[in-house]
């Protein structure tokens, strides 16, 4: 089988030369690209990276935020069959020289001014790393820096490039292989050092084809806003697959803008992660809070027509009744469909989310108000997805059906193991790690734990890293009450505390304008915001709220007393990974004053 990433832009240039590929927002308008230009572009930097000395199977890095040359760069080292490697734009200059030093890159992709000046101290400590290639053409370089193109100055190269130059290109994409590395996607880890998923182009292959076995609701007239980033899997494999599918991608440059750039965009399809639904239903919950009278009774009545319509009933593949189905249709087109205009996705087809549990109240609102929120589970060594939701009898609270053509089975201590052509090679240069993943007889060990209910769906419990356990002996799923105090409007984020504690405690950064919002309305004078969340009142307010959220878990497993922190947790500070994962150890140690003083 060819390599479907190898000859993605050839095929859809020759097929729809002047088809709208993907439109671009960093200059901060959104600017298109048609195929026949993504292939011009791309065989013109394949040539460019030859002519700088690109061998095949040579690896080389991508340190930028979301922007459309990241594509060209991809597929123009697929061409020279050689390995494009994305580092996460929010990455220190020592996490760069790790992986750059581990791959053995020689030359680097940067975005902006930031990127580039990490790049150049990681340089210093890069033995192999010869080349810096700035996609911004503003950027000041170092005095002295004589090895720095702007990515445009590159692709000029490459539009000159020789008649032997360009058949040497063709010539090593012909030798393409399926065992060639597509990818080494390094796993920001929540403890040690990164690893280096290897994923060959079978991965890929073989996730592409499984997907559009899957997703039979996709076509060609969808279109898809790219804000995750790149460096992820899940974006870049969703990416990928917009690509593959012919379906137009908005590259959304600044994830802080996402909001604004779904409005203006208008997709059909997003891949995201729990939190942007945390924070779009949080900000519904209030506009309903605020309705009163005949408004209120109409919001009520159309939300419990949509879920009878879309949960008891389309969810399971049946008809609605016609009594059910004249109501919705008259509720959806004046009431969810105002909703979902001013989300910015008034013709949404599919919302693929993952990364972390979505609780299954929000799950359930959403699709009563016929938002596809499509709930999914995978990681960087399987490629992302092992499991999302089917079209028809997907279950809320599950991650939904294996894909085709994975397995997956539950191991000891509730371990999900998964095999199938999308699991990874191994981590790269790390034998033993890669010896520590896989069971004696090949299973992947994902690490999570889970079960299969009765209809067969996935449903995952906890990651068991992170499971703990009182010193009275309960088990306790920190996730599980993370997720569901992530519903309220005043919560931003939480750590759950309680390893070999008598009970169960949580460190809660607040959601600061929310709770400033609830000071007004209450007149309470504050002079900051360390003054706030001492204030016995919000105390109180969010106590009450707290009991309320975990109040369907077991005694033991709720939170008996609560810190509140004046500032949010950061990937610059350590307190989470690039994929905003709480990285628990560095959390347990930083607070271990607060954490202490909740045990006093």
């Amino acid at each position: 089988m060819p390599n479907i990433l190898t000859e993605l832009v050839t095929k859809n240039a020759l097929s729809n030369p002047t088809r709208e590929a993907y439109r671009d927002n960093t200059s901060g308008k959104w600017v298109s690209t048609l195929w026949g230009e993504v292939r011009s572009m791309r065989d013109n930097l394949a040539c460019a990276l030859e002519i700088l000395g690109l061998k095949e199977c040579d690896n080389i890095t991508v340190f930028s935020a979301n922007r459309a040359e990241i594509l060209i760069t991809d597929f123009a080292a697929y061409a020279n069959r050689a390995v494009p490697i994305s580092i996460y734009s929010t990455s220190t200059a020592d996490q760069v020289a790790y992986i750059v030093n581990d791959s053995a890159a020689s030359m680097i992709f940067t975005g902006n001014q930031e990127q580039y000046d990490k790049a150049r101290q990681a340089m210093e400590k890069c033995p192999s790393l010869q080349r810096i290639i700035t996609f911004d053409s503003d950027v000041k370089r170092d005095s002295g820096d004589e090895t720095t193109m702007t990515f445009a100055s590159l692709l000029a190269l490459g539009e000159k490039a020789s008649a032997d130059c360009r058949s040497t290109v063709e010539q090593r994409a012909s030798r393409a292989t399926e065992e060639d590395i597509a990818t080494i996607i390094y796993t920001s880890g929540t403890t040690g050092e990164p690893k280096g998923a290897v994923l060959p182009h079978s991965c890929f292959n073989a996730a592409l084809q499984f997907h559009d076995e899957r997703l039979t609701m996709i076509s060609e007239a969808d279109t898809s806003v790219c804000f995750l980033p790149l460096s992820h899997i899940f974006e870049k494999a969703w990416t990928y697959f917009c690509l593959h599918r012919l379906m137009l991608v908005g590259i959304n440059h600044d994830p802080r803008a996402i909001q604004t750039a779904v409005k203006e965009f208008h997709p059909t399809c997003m891949c995201s992660v729990p939190r942007f639904w945390e924070k779009v239903y949080t900000a519904v919950q209030e506009r309903l809070a605020d309705m009163k009278g005949f408004k209120a009774w109409m919001m009520a009545r159309a939300l419990k027509i949509g879920r009878k319509r879309n949960l008891e009933y389309a969810r399971v593949g049946k008809k609605a009744p016609w009594w059910i189905e004249k109501q919705y249709q008259f509720f959806d087109k004046k009431i969810f469909a105002a909703l979902r205009h001013i989300i910015g996705i008034d013709n949404g087809n599919i919302f693929p989310t993952a990364g972390a549990p979505l609780s299954p109240n929000i799950v359930e609102f959403f699709h009563s108000c016929g938002i596809n929120i499509v709930i999914g589970y995978g990681l960087s060594e399987t490629t992302a997805t092992v499991s999302c939701f089917p079209e028809v009898g997907y279950e809320i609270g599950s991650v939904g059906t294996t894909l085709p053509g994975v397995q997956v089975k539950i191991g000891e201590h509730d371990e999900i193991l998964v095999k199938g052509p999308t699991v990874m090679r191994g981590y790269y240069n790390k034998p033993e790690a890669t010896a520590e993943a896989f069971t004696s007889d090949g299973w992947f060990r994902t690490g999570d734990a889970g079960h299969f209910d009765e209809s067969g769906a996935l449903v995952l419990t906890e990651r068991i890293k992170d499971l703990f356990k009182t010193s009275n002996g309960k088990y306790i799923a920190p996730q599980a009450l993370e997720s569901r105090l992530g519903e309220d409007k005043y919560i931003e984020q939480v750590a759950v505390i309680g390893d070999q504690r008598k009970y169960v405690t949580a460190i809660i950064i607040p959601a600061f304008e929310a709770l400033k919002e609830y000071a007004r309305k209450k007149h309470i004078a504050y002079r900051n915001v360390e003054e706030l969340i001492r204030n016995a009142d919000v105390r109180k307010m969010l106590q009450e709220r707290i009991d309320n959220l975990q109040s369907n878990f077991a005694a033991f497993e709720q939170i008996k007393k609560f810190t509140l922190l004046p500032k949010e947790f950061t990937m610059e500070a350590g307190e989470l990974t690039n994929t905003l994962k709480i990285r628990r150890p560095v959390i347990n140690h930083r607070y271990a004053s607060e954490i202490e003083a909740m045990y006093a």
